[in-house]
């Protein structure tokens, strides 16, 4: 407490130079999820398959739209082998062998899709369902915190196509840009549960914008260890978390939307952005950059339209989890619907030090029970007051979500997640 309070009076010295009236969460002129973009997968129709992908590719492939391509299995891209894909092609990953796609360690993804024609990953089953086959994942050399620099994926893969981790921070995966990966994250007994799409060790080079994961049964996205800026991604009800980041990677994520349904959750604790350095403390090199996360202009939304039920039958969770040895900083961001917005492992201290690592600036809190808490604590009137002084410009309001945004129940499969500006106001209250 003591702490807090002799934090709080310097802060007070500080010059304000924000604007409680600027933009938060996603922003554009216009509605950058148009086009591009599907909110009801389920009822996407595709041509059939007439291409089988299987094994390993060793050489420079291009995947061409007139095709539609099927996983078979774990498919590797290996050798420094180049796999190009058209815009407007679509890959369907095999409910029966836990089709998956690896880019190796030196190898490129060239999947740069438009607009009016992104590139589609989904399932092969008739019925699509969230985890019928495995996910996308992309390895690079770029460090990670793990002891030795190195580590491989525990998927149900070959272990030596799947090692990531090296020293090359600027190394160049390639380009992942207007794609949507669907019904992803297959839960295979023994191994760790896929994620829809896996960045392990990308450097800073590669280009990662304008993608979409939807119902992925695992994480939409985990990213572990690499530097790199990443921006307008988007996840759509997965059972995991929406945005996992861990073994010490340097990210900003940008003008990026989770969007969150009470009955979509899993059983187990999942949340909008997980922020940790380790699973285990004994597999991290602390001498090693921990991970580091900025978010700006992010949206993190429950969208469920009973919230006040749905939270007192325990079905509601934080937004935002940050591990110790972490540091988190969300600006300009909107979490609205959550019990309780975010919550600090109680490994952390709370002092000076833990305050210039973790930052809440500018962040619209709409409906959420509680704000910012201590992990297993009850009370957070110490937070509260911190974070709620005038020099952060959060905001607490309590508004439906249906007058928050600008069209977030659209009929015709067209929401816009973008904020009402007349909604926010100058308003400090709690």
């Amino acid at each position: 407490m003591k702490n807090l309070v002799q934090i709080k009076w310097m802060l007070l010295f500080v010059v304000f130079t924000a604007s409680a009236q600027q933009e938060k969460g996603i922003i554009g002129a216009s509605n950058w999820l148009n086009n591009w973009t599907e909110f009801k997968p389920q009822n996407a129709e595709y041509n059939e398959t007439n291409q089988i992908l299987y094994g390993k590719i060793t050489t420079n492939t291009t995947l061409f739209k007139k095709n539609t391509y099927l996983l078979q299995g774990p498919v590797y891209v290996t050798n420094n082998a180049i796999l190009t894909i058209e815009p407007g092609t679509v890959i369907k990953g095999d409910y029966e062998t836990n089709g998956a796609l690896i880019i190796t360690k030196g190898a490129q993804i060239m999947a740069n899709g438009l607009e009016t024609d992104p590139i589609i990953f989904t399932s092969n089953r008739p019925q699509r369902k969230a985890g019928d086959w495995g996910g996308i994942a992309i390895l690079g050399d770029a460090p990670m915190n793990k002891f030795g620099g190195a580590s491989s994926l525990n998927f149900d893969l070959d272990p030596s196509q799947t090692i990531y981790g090296g020293t090359n921070s600027a190394s160049n995966s390639g380009v992942v840009r207007f794609l949507r990966i669907e019904f992803a994250g297959k839960k295979i007994k023994g191994f760790k549960d896929y994620n829809a799409f896996s960045l392990a060790s990308v450097g800073n080079k590669t280009v990662i914008e304008n993608v979409m994961c939807s119902f992925a049964a695992g994480n939409s996205f985990e990213i572990l260890g690499g530097d790199l800026t990443v921006s307008k991604l988007v996840s759509l009800r997965a059972s995991g978390d929406d945005f996992e980041f861990t073994q010490g990677t340097q990210c900003r994520i940008d003008n990026s939307l989770a969007i969150r349904h009470s009955l979509y959750s899993s059983s187990t604790r999942s949340r909008c952005m997980k922020i940790a350095s380790y699973e285990k403390k004994e597999e991290a090199d602390l001498s090693k950059n921990q991970t580091n996360v900025v978010a700006i202009n992010c949206t993190l939304v429950n969208t469920t339209q009973t919230l006040s039920d749905d939270i007192a039958k325990g079905l509601v969770k934080e937004a935002v989890y940050v591990g110790n040895n972490s540091s988190f900083s969300i600006k300009r961001s909107v979490v609205s619907g959550f019990y309780p917005a975010a919550i600090l492992s109680n490994e952390i201290k709370l002092e000076a030090s833990t305050f210039k690592k973790i930052k809440f600036e500018e962040v619209y809190f709409n409906n959420c029970k509680g704000n910012i808490f201590v992990e297993n604590t009850t009370t957070n009137e110490d937070l509260e007051d911190y974070y709620g002084m005038g020099a952060f410009y959060n905001l607490y309001q309590n508004t439906d979500n249906k007058e928050m945004f600008l069209d977030l129940y659209n009929a015709k499969n067209n929401p816009d997640f973008r904020i009402k500006i007349s909604k926010i106001t100058a308003s400090n209250s709690k």
